[in-house]
């Protein structure tokens, strides 16, 4: 004897999608990829150090890496490290490494949306 098969349902339609809420992830998740990036743009040199330092005039500092992309550090001005130097002044909101004039060596940084040249005077080792 067979068993009788099950009686056929037909079955139900998916509820539609709704367009909104697809639209809202997307936004969302652009939203989302924006800010990290943002926040690996602006925190992470600040994190790892490689950020540009805004020296002060009387303040020393150690420049090191390559002419295109200069690191530079504060330093205690006894410390007697190579290439050393003293900032003799800082001027903002500008990239003229010239306003430092002929007797000084100059480097111009950016730090977020500010923009200096420092001035620079060689320590030289004792």
């Amino acid at each position: 004897m067979t068993t009788p098969s099950a009686p056929f349902a037909p079955e139900q339609p998916a509820a539609p999608a709704k367009k909104g809420g697809a639209l809202l992830k997307k936004v969302g998740g652009f939203i989302v990829v924006l800010i990290v990036a943002v926040a690996v743009k602006v925190g992470l040199p600040h994190l790892t150090g490689d950020a540009p330092v805004h020296a002060e005039a009387g303040e020393c500092v150690t420049v090191t890496g390559p002419d295109n992309a200069p690191e530079v550090d504060t330093v205690d001005c006894s410390s007697g490290k190579a290439d050393l130097f003293k900032v003799v002044k800082v001027i903002d909101n500008t990239f003229d490494v010239n306003k430092c004039g002929d007797e000084l060596s100059a480097l111009a940084q950016e730090l977020g949306s500010d923009k200096f040249v420092l001035c620079l005077d060689e320590v030289v080792k004792k």
